[in-house]
């Protein structure tokens, strides 16, 4: 992940700055109507794949983002491993596969979930600390220096951190922190720990 955003203009601006290969948007902040949003996207970054992420879909409402150009549209509520399959089907979205690509995602996001145990609740302020820095970007030895521990001890927690949370690797353990919208401290470079918390907007 290389940044965040809370409006419009930002998500914009962000992705003229960083051309991110996929764009995970809500709903919400993808103004109407959305062809409109896509267009201004399309134009900063012309290969980036927008993924819109919604409270519920709702009647047409995911054929309208596909029509608009939008890669994938999925359901907040869905679980982590169908927000992996949509990043990874978006990931390989054309122009001209909405009707066929879409409806597979569609379906997939359109699927009841089971209410479950939040794994994170698990999480100790430390491993909270060790996911910020890696929202940020930090490197292993960058968490180590933040939060004045050894770089094995940043391993460690992040292992037991992917064990408690179901997920294999860094991408999947930052996708579910902005999935479930942890409310962990916000760690910025040169710093040991800020106030604050992550955002998933």
């Amino acid at each position: 992940m290389v940044a965040q955003a809370a409006t419009s203009e930002q998500v914009v601006s962000l992705a003229g700055r960083f051309r991110p290969h996929v764009l995970m948007v809500q709903g919400e902040i993808a103004e109407e109507p959305p062809g409109k949003f896509l267009e201004q996207i399309r134009r900063v970054s012309p290969h980036s794949k927008l993924v819109i992420t919604t409270p519920v879909l709702k009647g047409d409402m995911a054929s309208r983002y596909m029509e608009a150009g939008a890669a994938g549209v999925i359901a907040r509520s869905a679980a982590l491993s169908k927000f992996l399959r949509c990043i990874r089907e978006a990931m390989k979205y054309k122009t001209g596969m909405v009707r066929a690509t879409g409806a597979k995602m569609v379906k997939a996001a359109e699927a009841p979930q089971k209410p479950s145990r939040r794994p994170a609740d698990t999480l100790t302020p430390r491993e909270k600390a060790v996911i910020a820095c890696l929202m940020q970007g930090f490197p292993n030895r960058e968490i180590a220096r933040c939060l004045s521990m050894a770089e094995q001890t940043v391993k460690n927690h992040l292992r037991a951190v992917f064990d408690k949370v179901g997920v294999s690797d860094r991408l999947e353990l930052v996708l579910y922190a902005i999935h479930q919208k942890l409310d962990i401290p916000l760690i910025e470079a040169g710093q040991e720990q800020a106030s604050g918390a992550v955002s998933s907007g």
